[in-house]
């Protein structure tokens, strides 16, 4: 019901006032996340909750899948104002085990719109065909997809012309890919991240 998220809105914002009177007026008067998040539509995954941050800490953009495709303009404009205007430090690409996108992307069925997004992530599937195929558990070979798309994106964002001209400043910027657990609420380094190096310029 719409009624209870106002008066659920009410209540926290009634007790973020008692706890710390300054809250809200600090929290308004600027914005300087250190961290650009790019994360999956799914509600299970907030960003701000599952890392501790509090608002104001982390730039959110969030697509299904979690995908960085390069003729999105949502996603490029996020990004680019996160890294000039911002000047956030560090950008997370952040998936999820249990990923329903990903699971659509290679379910053999048809899904409308949505296949044209998703076409990254088979992209992923068929190049990684081999690895994938050698994993006899299908839970366990949907995760490790996952994870591949994730590092995926991570590398495609490393060649955008917004990262590759934020490098070639010298603004040390570093590109991380983390995946979360649903069923444990933890998140895990992919070890893929992307930085300032010469080869990237």
């Amino acid at each position: 019901m719409l009624d209870d998220l106002l008066d659920h809105n009410l209540r926290w914002a009634t007790e973020r006032s008692k706890e710390d009177p300054e809250y809200f007026s600090r929290l308004s008067s600027l914005q300087r996340p250190d961290f650009l998040w790019i994360g999956c539509s799914d509600s299970r995954v907030p960003a701000n909750v599952i890392t501790g941050l509090e608002p104001g800490e982390v730039f959110v953009h969030r697509n299904v899948a979690n995908l960085v495709h390069r003729g999105d303009m949502n996603l490029l404009s996020v990004l680019e104002y996160a890294v000039e205007s911002l000047e956030v430090k560090r950008i997370i690409v952040c998936g999820h085990y249990g990923c329903g996108g990903v699971r659509a992307a290679i379910d053999g069925q048809r899904h409308g719109l949505i296949d044209h997004w998703l076409q990254p992530v088979r992209d992923v599937a068929t190049k990684a065909h081999e690895e994938l195929s050698s994993i006899t558990n299908e839970e366990e070979r949907f995760n490790r997809l996952c994870e591949l798309s994730i590092e995926t994106q991570v590398e495609t964002l490393s060649r955008t012309p917004t990262i590759q001209s934020a490098w070639r400043d010298g603004k040390d910027i570093e590109i991380h890919g983390w995946v979360y657990g649903l069923t444990d609420g933890l998140l895990r380094d992919l070890d893929c991240t992307c930085g300032l190096h010469p080869d990237k310029i």
